[in-house]
C-alpha cells in the first residue's frame, strides 16, 4: 500500500479508537457479546496459515490453553488472501480480533495509529519478558519502549550449501565474503550457479548496511548512498562480471530454496522456513548451514519475526493477554517451534530444544543475536518496493547500479513525502 493511502487508512483508524471509546464496540470478528451460551468468555484470534503442519501445532496450542483456562474459549479464523488490507479494513469497521498476528514489517506504521493495546503493563516476573533477544521485540516497540507485541518464534538467514557439491569442487564453507565470491565462481557449471540471489532489500538489507551506509534513515529512503551502493556492488558484479550468481526466475525456479533443492544453485542464503521443505522435497540431498560469510568485516543476517498483539477496541483484554502470555511464554512456545518450523524467541526454550548445538539450526539461532529485524519504521513497505524495483534491474544487468538505487531512492522519497 502506498504511503498517502496508509496515511488516510491511519486517520481512520485513530478516529475509530476515539469512536470504539464510546461505542461499546467488543472487538471481536462480529459473532456478537463476550460470552458463549454456557458461559465462557469467547475471544477471537485471527491469523494466516503457511502450512498444515502450522495449522496443526496452533490447534494443539489452543486445545492446551483452553485446557488450562477453562473460562476462556477461543475462536480461530484464517485470514488466506491479503491478510493486512483485510485486517485493516476490520479495524476501521470496529470489527478487528482481539487478538492477532502481526509481521514485524506492519509493526510501526499499525503501531502509530494507536490501534494496538500497550502491553508493558500486563508483563510480570512470570511472562519473563528478558528471555526475549532484544532486537526481535524492538520492532513492536515505540519510541517510549512500550511493548506492542510479543514474537510466536522468528528466523534468520544462514548460508546453506549442497555438501556434494563442494566436496567434488574441492571448496571449503565460505567464511567472508572474498571466500563466499571464490567459492561461488568454482562451483559455477553449466547447469548451476555458484549462489543464489533473492534480489531484494528483505534479503539484502545487512550487506547494504554492512559498511558505512544506513538504507532507512528517519523514515525516509537512503539506499542510493554512495555507501550502500559500494557494499552491494559486489553482489551485482558476482552475477554480471563473474557469471557466478543468479536469482530464481532465470533459473526456472520460483525461490532460492527451490533453487536450491533442484541443485541449480549451489549455495543460497535462506531461512529456517527452508529445512523442513527440503527435508520434505528433496529428502536425499546432503546439505548444511553455516552462518552468514561477513561483509566487510561485519557478521551479519536478516531476521524475520511475527508477534501476537492485542487490539485496543477489544473489551476482553484479560482474556486476551492470558491468550499472548500463553502462545508467546515457555510452554506453548515449546509446543509451537518444537518440531522446527520456527526457531523459538525464547533463549530458554531454544537451550531446552537444544537448537543452538544443532548441526543445521544452531548457526541460525547464532545469528539472532547480530541480526538487522526485517523493520525499519513506518515508511518501510514504500522504502523496499521502490529498491526491489530497482535492484533487481541492476542485478539483472540493465543499467548500473548506483543508477538504479539513486532512481529508487528519489521516487521513494517522493512518495513518502506525498
Amino acid at each position: 500500500m502506498k504511503t498517502k493511502s496508509w496515511m488516510i487508512l491511519s486517520s481512520l483508524l485513530t478516529l475509530l479508537l476515539i469512536a470504539a471509546g464510546c461505542s461499546g464496540n467488543d472487538g471481536t470478528s462480529g459473532d456478537g457479546g463476550s460470552e458463549t451460551e454456557d458461559g465462557k468468555t469467547e475471544i477471537s484470534l485471527a491469523g494466516w496459515s503457511s502450512s498444515p503442519e502450522e495449522e496443526k501445532l496452533l490447534k494443539q496450542q489452543l486445545e492446551d490453553f483452553e485446557e488450562e483456562n477453562p473460562d476462556i474459549t477461543v475462536k480461530h479464523e484464517v485470514i488466506a488472501d491479503q491478510y493486512m488490507d483485510v485486517l485493516k479494513t476490520r479495524l476501521v469497521g470496529g470489527e478487528g480480533p482481539d487478538v492477532f498476528y502481526l509481521d514485524a514489517v506492519e509493526a510501526p506504521a499499525l503501531i502509530e495509529t494507536g490501534v494496538l493495546e500497550p502491553l508493558n503493563s500486563y508483563v510480570d516476573e512470570d511472562f519473563d519478558a528478558g528471555d526475549f533477544e532484544e532486537n526481535l521485540i524492538d520492532p513492536f516497540k515505540d519510541e517510549e519502549g512500550e511493548v506492542y507485541g510479543f514474537p510466536k518464534g522468528y528466523s534468520t538467514l544462514g548460508l546453506f550449501y549442497n555438501k556434494e557439491m563442494l566436496d567434488e569442487a574441492g571448496v571449503d564453507v565460505p567464511t567472508n565474503w572474498e571466500e563466499l565470491e571464490e567459492a561461488a565462481k568454482e562451483l559455477t557449471t553449466e547447469d548451476t550457479v555458484g549462489l543464489g540471489i533473492s534480489p531484494e532489500m528483505a534479503r539484502n538489507q545487512f550487506i547494504g548496511e554492512s559498511g558505512e551506509g544506513d538504507m532507512v534513515v528517519d523514515g525516509k529512503a537512503a539506499f542510493g548512498s554512495e555507501e550502500v551502493v559500494n557494499a552491494l556492488q559486489p553482489i551485482v558484479d558476482l552475477r554480471n562480471e563473474h557469471e557466478a550468481a543468479a536469482a530464481p526466475s532465470e533459473m526456472g525456479a520460483e525461490s532460492t530454496g527451490e533453487m536450491f533443492g533442484q541443485g541449480r544453485a549451489a549455495m543460497v542464503m535462506e531461512g529456517n522456513w527452508n529445512v523442513p521443505y527440503l527435508n520434505e522435497t528433496f529428502p536425499d540431498m546432503e546439505y548444511g548451514v553455516s552462518e552468514i560469510p561477513t561483509f566487510n568485516d561485519s557478521q551479519g543476517t536478516m531476521a524475520f519475526t511475527v508477534s501476537y498483539v492485542m487490539n485496543q477496541a477489544s473489551e476482553k483484554k484479560e482474556a486476551s493477554w492470558k491468550l499472548i502470555s500463553y502462545l508467546t511464554g515457555q510452554e506453548g512456545m515449546k509446543t509451537w517451534t518444537e518440531t522446527g518450523l520456527e526457531l523459538p524467541a525464547r533463549a530458554s526454550v531454544a537451550e531446552e530444544l537444544g537448537y543452538e548445538d544443532d548441526e543445521i539450526r544452531g548457526p541460525l539461532v547464532a545469528g539472532a543475536e547480530y541480526a538487522t529485524a526485517w523493520s525499519d519504521g513506518p515508511n518501510l513497505p514504500t522504502i523496499y518496493n521502490n529498491f526491489d524495483n530497482e535492484f533487481l534491474s541492476a542485478f539483472l544487468g540493465e543499467k548500473s547500479l548506483e543508477e538504479a538505487l539513486e532512481t529508487g531512492e528519489d521516487v521513494a522519497n517522493s512518495e513518502i513525502g506525498e
